[in-house]
C-alpha cells in the first residue's frame, strides 16, 4: 500500500483537510445528531406506548415500528425528496372550509429537513425496539414497590424504570448511532449533496482519481466512528456501576468499616451485644 503508486498518496494528503471535505464532515455530522435525538425522543415515546395499557397506544406504536422497519431507509428517503410533488402545499384551515395559512412544501420541507426526517423516523423504528427491551429488563418489583409508595406510573417510568434500564439501552443505541452515521451516505436520495460521501465522489469525478477519495472519506468516517465508540465506553461504564465486572459501584469507606464493627442485635430485647439500644 505505501509503495503502490496508484494509490496515490499526494492526492490523498491533499484533499484530506480541503475546505470542501471538511465541510462535508460537519455536515454528516450534523444530520447524524439531529437525526439520532429526533429518533430517540420518538422511541421514548413509542417504547412507553407500547408498554401502556391502553390497547390504542399499543397499536399505534405497533404499526409505526412495522411500517418503518419493514420499508428500506432508502425508499424513504426518496419519499421525503418527493413529498413537495404529492402535496405542492400545506394548507392549515377549516375542513371543506376557507383556507387559513398556507406554505409552499419546497420551501418547509427542503433536501436538509427532509433527509433529517427521513432517517430520524426510520431510526425511531428500530430505537423502540431496543428501549422496549430495555424496559422490559427492569424487574416488575420496582414499578409495584414504587406505586405502593403512592408514586404516579409517569414519575416511575421516568425517575426509576428508565434509568435501570440505560444500562441495557446503551451499548445497541451506540451501534446504532455508528450505523446512523454511515446511512448518511443515502441522503443524496432526498437528494442532499453536502454530506461526506457526495463531496468525496464529487471531487473524485473532477480528479478521475476515485481510490485516493474514497480512502479520505473512510478516514473521516473512522475518525469519527472511533471518537463515538470512546464516548460510548465512559456512557455505558457510568451506567453498569455495580452491575458489570468492569465498573465497582463506589464504596463509602468510613460506612463501610463502621458497619463491619457493629454489635448485632440481640433480637430478645432489641438491644446490642453491650446492652446499647
Amino acid at each position: 500500500m505505501t509503495t503502490n503508486p496508484k494509490f496515490y498518496w499526494g492526492t490523498f494528503r491533499t484533499y484530506l483537510f480541503d475546505v470542501l471535505v471538511i465541510q462535508g464532515v460537519g455536515w454528516t455530522l450534523i444530520l447524524t445528531v439531529t437525526s439520532m435525538i429526533i429518533a430517540i425522543v420518538l422511541a421514548i415515546l413509542l417504547a412507553f406506548m407500547r408498554q401502556s395499557d391502553n390497547p390504542l397506544f399499543r397499536y399505534v406504536s405497533w404499526v409505526w415500528v412495522w411500517f418503518f422497519r419493514g420499508t428500506p431507509v432508502y425508499t424513504q428517503l426518496l419519499f421525503w425528496g418527493s413529498v413537495g410533488a404529492l402535496y405542492p402545499k400545506i394548507i392549515v384551515g377549516v375542513p371543506f372550509g376557507p383556507e387559513l395559512f398556507s406554505w409552499d412544501t419546497a420551501t418547509v420541507i427542503n433536501a436538509t429537513v427532509g433527509a433529517i426526517v427521513g432517517l430520524g423516523l426510520n431510526e425511531s423504528a428500530y430505537l423502540a425496539e431496543i428501549f422496549r427491551a430495555g424496559l422490559k429488563s427492569v424487574d416488575n418489583g420496582q414499578m409495584e414497590a414504587a406505586e405502593a409508595l403512592g408514586m404516579r406510573r409517569s414519575k416511575v417510568m421516568w425517575r426509576i424504570i428508565l434509568p435501570q434500564a440505560m444500562r441495557v439501552i446503551i451499548p445497541p443505541t451506540g451501534n446504532e448511532t455508528i450505523g446512523m452515521l454511515k446511512t448518511t451516505s443515502l441522503v443524496l436520495a432526498v437528494p442532499f449533496t453536502l454530506d461526506l460521501t457526495f463531496v468525496t465522489n464529487a471531487l473524485a469525478s473532477r480528479t478521475f482519481l476515485p481510490i485516493p477519495l474514497l480512502m479520505v472519506a473512510a478516514f473521516w468516517y473512522l475518525v469519527i466512528t472511533s471518537v463515538l465508540m470512546v464516548g460510548q465506553f465512559y456512557i455505558e461504564r457510568h451506567f453498569g456501576k455495580g452491575v458489570d465486572n468492569v465498573t465497582k459501584a463506589p464504596v463509602k469507606a468510613t460506612a463501610a468499616v463502621a458497619a463491619a464493627h457493629a454489635k448485632p442485635i440481640d433480637p430478645a430485647d432489641g438491644t446490642t451485644e453491650g446492652g446499647k439500644p
